[in-house]
């Protein structure tokens, strides 16, 4: 590829150049329509994208173009956004080199030309960009994770299994979002799955021995009628020891209080309980949680605007528990380096939506890693069967993934892509384990 005397780019066809870009209305798991593309080379390699959406985002998340016509899909539609992948985008990525990763985004992001990917809508830039990275993986005959990650991409992430679903993801007074295991103790990244699906089946008996109901969140949670936090975790931990195993020490659990979303006027509205908590309380309750139960992650402690209260939390817990950063970073590289400098948490949750191309993603995990920050592959609540995080999991060597529950095929997809990486990966494989996380 080079400049003209113009400006204007003229490309040399490859066997590894992109033909035809093609885009569609899908959908999610949710039922609402997303964005799906399919990217073929030259010499006929595919790869096919499908976006997923987030019900509980941030505020500086890249913007996911929707048509706004509400007699169709609710408004929800993505017609706009397949359009530009089909018109404007394909026209000006037709003969790029798909191998060429950051080239390929980087000209994305000059296409739509704002800050927020707005114009053209992060749906139908991170489609291309995530179609074109599995084009040429094909196109090599390498499993994604593979060509993402080179020869060094064997860590098998510990899985954050979201097992009771509250907040903008269920129907119940709980005001936290999710309340999840981890398999700290397992061998292998599949017996993780395996204690995952014991205990989640174990927390349904449970359930409906109290008199819950045990349909499922967004998710594949449970969303029973708790209030408060406690409760849920009590059942968490009687589940995770009546399947068998030791709360703490096999399996650890997690937080996501999702705190942006009831934080309102500079207070932490808990609407279940009916309290109303100021940031230092708010702290102080997170404390005592992590003193009281064996919690070894929260993410989103803090509200994203509340920064000296994810400053105060990270000061007194932060040496002895993972305070991972989702709405605060939305996976932005310059929002994370702020984080670092300022002492905001120690983990990043990585979201390819948020910020809307692969190689912006990857950037933002290099930086958590360089920083001894961990990271945190990450699905959303509406999601596809499409597996690319597990592959990005692996060829990052974050060490840990959050996708969801031990039910709803959209999340077990995932985990099934990573049972099959470790058998394809054999002697080589290693699972993450206890050791992925901060403050472990």
């Amino acid at each position: 590829m080079s400049a003209t005397a113009t400006g204007t780019v003229d490309t040399v066809e490859t066997e590894t150049a992109i033909k035809t870009v093609t885009a569609r209305t899908v959908v999610d798991s949710r039922g609402n329509p997303t964005v799906e593309v399919d990217i073929v080379l030259t010499d006929g390699s595919l790869g096919r994208a499908a976006v997923p959406s987030g019900a509980s985002t941030g505020a500086r998340e890249a913007v996911e173009l929707r048509d706004g016509d509400r007699s169709r899909w609710h408004g929800k539609g993505v017609d706009r956004a397949v359009a530009h992948v089909n018109g404007e985008i394909a026209a000006s990525v037709r003969g790029r080199e798909a191998a060429d990763q950051e080239g390929l985004d980087a000209a994305l992001i000059a296409l739509d030309g704002t800050p927020t990917k707005s114009r053209l809508g992060a749906n139908a830039v991170l489609g291309v960009s995530l179609a074109a990275a599995k084009a040429a993986a094909a196109a090599r005959r390498l499993p994604l994770y593979r060509h993402l990650g080179g020869a060094a991409a064997h860590l098998l992430p510990l899985p954050m299994m979201n097992i009771v679903n509250g907040g903008a993801h269920a129907d119940n007074p709980l005001d936290y979002q999710e309340f999840m295991i981890a398999p700290v103790g397992a061998a292998t990244f599949a017996e993780a799955v395996r204690m995952g699906s014991e205990v989640f089946h174990t927390l349904r008996r449970d359930l409906l021995a109290a008199g819950h109901s045990t349909g499922v969140g967004d998710e594949g949670g449970f969303a029973p009628a708790l209030r408060t936090a406690e409760e849920a975790l009590d059942f968490v931990t009687a589940a995770v020891a009546r399947a068998g195993y030791r709360p703490g020490t096999d399996i650890g659990l997690v937080m996501d209080p999702a705190s942006s979303e009831f934080f309102r006027d500079g207070v932490y509205d808990y609407a279940g309980e009916g309290v109303r908590r100021t940031p230092s309380e708010h702290a102080d309750y997170l404390a005592r949680l992590i003193d009281a139960y064996p919690i070894v992650s929260v993410e989103d402690p803090m509200a994203e605007d509340d920064l000296d209260g994810w400053r105060e939390l990270t000061a007194r817990v932060g040496e002895r528990c993972q305070l991972t950063g989702d709405d605060v970073f939305c996976t932005h590289q310059a929002l994370v380096r702020d984080g670092i400098r300022t002492g905001v948490g120690n983990s990043v949750l990585v979201k390819v939506n948020q910020v809307g191309t692969l190689s912006e993603a990857l950037a933002t995990v290099a930086t958590a890693h360089e920083a001894g920050w961990t990271a945190v592959m990450s699905h959303r609540s509406g999601e596809t069967e499409d597996t690319t995080i597990a592959d990005l999991a692996v060829a990052t060597g974050c060490g840990q993934i959050k996708t969801g529950s031990l039910s709803r095929s959209d999340r077990t997809a995932k985990y099934n892509q990573l049972i099959r990486i470790e058998e394809e990966l054999g002697n080589s494989a290693r699972y993450a384990g206890r050791s992925a996380l901060r403050g472990a």
